[in-house]
């Protein structure tokens, strides 16, 4: 049973900086793409951040280049999120993710909280 489950999450200003991170279970990762959603109340669930197995491709929406830095540690089976220059807009519920067996796995979500 593939678990994901994030951690550190929290209120922060604007301009401030938080560190997600996700930690699997239930399987071996390192071959597989994983990444970073979040969904803002009232809108739909988006792509924030992939990284792929070994590490070395990322991806990031347009609105965190720059700002966020995804890696991972396959020997720890987790994967972070740096997040620095937080906006209000960046305000959402993150979720950690992992496509395998071709079933997308979803952690509980986080919720960052940034105050303007």
């Amino acid at each position: 049973q593939v678990q994901l489950v994030e951690s550190g999450g929290g209120l922060v200003q604007t301009g401030g900086s938080l560190r997600l991170s996700c930690a699997a279970s239930g399987s071996t990762f390192r071959l597989n793409t994983m990444g970073w959603y979040r969904q803002a109340p009232g809108k739909e669930r988006e792509l924030v951040a992939t990284i792929s197995g070994g590490g070395t491709s990322t991806n990031y929406a347009d609105s965190v280049k720059g700002r966020f830095t995804i890696s991972r540690d396959n020997a720890r089976n987790t994967i972070d999120l740096q997040m620095n220059s937080l906006k209000p807009e960046d305000t959402a519920v993150y979720y950690c993710n992992v496509r395998k067996w071709n079933v997308d796995f979803w952690g509980q979500g986080t919720q960052v909280t940034v105050s303007s």
